[in-house]
């Protein structure tokens, strides 16, 4: 596709070598009368160039605002954007609003020579002239001038001859203005206006041709905004919304009920379309919604039981590195998680942006309206085997219906974004897959379930909402993360809690009775045996006394003094969203947790190891909070020793179920000073 799109443009350019003198169309009459440079036009040309995302391409990484050098990749070489401050010696300061339209509208440079259609005049050719000046009033009075010198194109010959782009603007470009459908209302009109001119929706959603243009318009068919792929994005149909809310709402915040933003389009949100009039916004999504639907499946797809979960490598691997967030029904968590059931990325016929997410992670846009920006997580650690099972499991469950993912297709994308892995050096996680293996993989797949859906598969033994994988993460597996690595190797063993060795058995009850204030298993029930079955799978070839890496979370310096103040405040802005302003937990739609309780009846008991401060600390700076960074395997951490003991004092000394036979502990002495009693 590439090669082609390359040839393409080529024979373009040829022809346009050929060509003796070409003179760029004069600009319109209206744009040689002296524009409004009033502050009302100055203000409304601001929000013009937030419509257009005008600071996006024109603002490199670190740079500043408008100055242009950001890098453009494609197939003919690298392009920078130029600097449109007022600057007089570098900028646009000596330019013209008959200059500005040109480039703005037509793709001819104020000195006359055509530019590249990474510029995307052929949507901007749609806008009104008074939007024009607006906008040139802005870039005059409302931009900072910088001095700062445009960086050279490194095009390769022969598309480094401008000259060739005069016969792609006759051949491709449309430079009719904007005309209202009179069939149609208001918002509808204002809706197409955005879309399809300062918006410029089509330059990444609509499919181009081998020259590189967008191949459709809306009048001509369904392809136009059906989606396209510019690697490494595949970017989505824009033609399938079925909720004109939702729509608004992901252009607002970045997440609806049904999706996240990513890609390039986060940026979007970020540096445009938050800042939308609700208006505005309400418009763009009445267009949307109103073009015809492509085959894409629909948003709110039936969701399904997910066959194989729990017997392929695929669900396997889905259910220890994706379920924690999506859910094992896919359906995710409205306004926090994304679902994966109906979800348009995933489904995808190309899957290069679900491919790229997984191998890179990715952070949700970053807007004044949402209530926090979650991270995706690298799983670059994971082999490509793993990754095209994992993926091709997902876009075949709940109602997906979509091709398998070929192990040479995460291959590629790996080869080119090389992505960087945060997996520990000295840590292998275990994979449940693995399980699958084993003469008793039944058993061991059963009690991995036991450790991670604890209440609902031991509902007469549980008496609060939580499960094993709360405190050991991913059923044990994560490194720091409280994890089974090695344990049953240091068993039967002296317990100062309990005053006298005990066994494996011992051990897995004292949960259940103070983390999931509940009762014991009887040691030869089958349950019971399925867990310590799945912990001696884990154990490798670990022997009693051997140091193993990753075992326990992580050591918090006693020497610190906990503030429950500010705990309080760190809670509110770096757990609640995950457990609830009062510690209540966080659930799903069908009402079921998805995470637990921190304080109250449903949390674990006064007699928990976590319910000590220091015992807490270690584990929230270990595993907290979840979705905040792209580190391998649940984007934890962030936090500081202080940071972490401060609101592990907040939240441990909240009220929660007492534990009676806490008069029997510590026997010999020895109890630790951040007991509860």
């Amino acid at each position: 596709m590439k090669k082609i799109a390359v040839v393409g443009v080529l024979a373009v350019l040829l022809a346009g070598v050929a060509v003796w003198v070409v003179r760029p169309p004069a600009a319109p009459a209206s744009m040689l009368e002296a524009p409004p440079m009033d502050e009302a036009s100055v203000a409304r040309g601001a929000y013009l160039a937030r419509l257009g995302d005008c600071v996006a391409c024109h603002t490199a990484e670190g740079g500043k605002e408008m100055a242009g050098g950001l890098e453009f990749e494609t197939p003919m070489g690298k392009i920078y954007s130029s600097n449109i401050t007022p600057d007089p010696k570098t900028g646009i300061g000596g330019v013209t609003l008959a200059q500005f339209e040109g480039a703005l509208r037509r793709g001819v440079g104020a000195d006359g020579s055509y530019l590249y259609p990474a510029m995307p005049f052929p949507a901007f050719a749609k806008i009104s002239d008074d939007d024009v000046k607006a906008l040139y009033a802005y870039i005059m009075k409302g931009v900072a001038p910088v001095e700062q010198a445009n960086r050279a194109n490194a095009m390769r010959f022969p598309f480094n001859i401008r000259l060739g782009l005069a016969p792609w603007n006759k051949a491709f470009l449309d430079s009719s203005r904007f005309v209202e459908d009179r069939s149609r209302d208001a918002q509808w009109n204002r809706g197409a206006y955005i879309v399809e001119g300062l918006g410029h929706c089509g330059t990444c959603h609509t499919p181009r041709g081998v020259a590189m243009q967008e191949l459709t318009t809306r009048e001509d068919g369904k392809s136009f905004l059906s989606g396209s792929t510019i690697a490494p994005w595949r970017s989505i149909s824009l033609r399938r919304f079925t909720s004109e809310p939702e729509i608004a709402k992901l252009l607002k915040t970045g997440v609806n009920g049904h999706a996240a933003a990513f890609g390039a389009m986060t940026e979007v949100i970020a540096n445009s379309t938050q800042y939308f009039t609700d208006e505005d916004l309400a418009a763009t999504a009445h267009f949307l919604k109103s073009l015809a639907p492509t085959n894409a499946a629909p948003e709110n797809a039936p969701v399904t039981v997910a066959d194989g979960l729990y017997s392929t490598r695929g669900g396997l691997g889905y259910d220890q590195f994706c379920s924690s967030c999506h859910g094992r029904d896919g359906r995710g968590t409205p306004g926090v998680f994304p679902p994966l059931a109906g979800n348009a990325s995933v489904l995808s016929d190309d899957p290069i942006s679900v491919v790229h997410v997984v191998l890179t992670g990715w952070t949700e846009a970053k807007t004044k309206n949402s209530q926090h920006a979650f991270t995706m997580p690298e799983y670059s650690s994971l082999k490509d085997e793993e990754i095209a099972e994992i993926l091709t499991f997902a876009r075949a469950s709940w109602g997906n219906k979509a091709r398998p993912v070929a192990v040479a297709e995460v291959k590629t994308q790996r080869e080119a974004l090389a992505p960087k892995s945060t997996a520990p050096e000295n840590y292998i996680t275990p994979r449940y897959a693995d399980m699958l293996a084993s003469g008793d993989a039944v058993e061991l797949v059963q009690g991995m379930r036991l450790m991670s859906e604890t209440r609902a598969l031991l509902p007469h033994n549980v008496g609060d909402q939580m499960n094993c994988s709360s405190c050991h993460i991913n059923s044990g597996t994560m490194a720091k993360g409280s994890p089974f690595n090695g344990l049953t190797a240091q068993f039967p063993s002296l317990n100062p809690r309990a005053g006298r060795v005990i066994t494996v058995a011992d051990r897995l009850n004292g949960c259940f009775l103070r983390s999931m204030n509940g009762t014991k298993l009887a040691d030869d029930s089958p349950e019971m045996r399925a867990m310590i079955a799945f912990m001696d799978w884990m154990k490798g070839d670990a022997k009693k006394g051997d140091k193993i890496s990753g075992r326990g979370t992580t050591k918090i310096p006693d020497t610190l003094t906990p503030d429950p103040v500010r705990g309080k405040t760190l809670f509110a802005a770096d757990c609640a969203v995950c457990h609830g302003d009062e510690g209540q937990g966080l659930k799903n739609e069908a009402g079921e947790f998805v995470f637990p309780p921190l304080w109250g009846d449903e949390a674990f008991n006064i007699g928990a190891g976590i319910a000590r401060t220091y015992t807490a600390a270690g584990f929230v700076k270990a595993n907290m909070p979840i979705a905040n960074s792209r580190k391998f395997p649940q984007g934890q951490g962030g936090l500081s020793d202080q940071d972490a003991l401060d609101i592990a004092e907040y939240f441990t000394h909240q009220t929660r179920a007492d534990f009676p036979d806490k008069v029997k502990d510590w026997p010999n002495g020895g109890k630790p000073k951040d007991s509860r009693y």
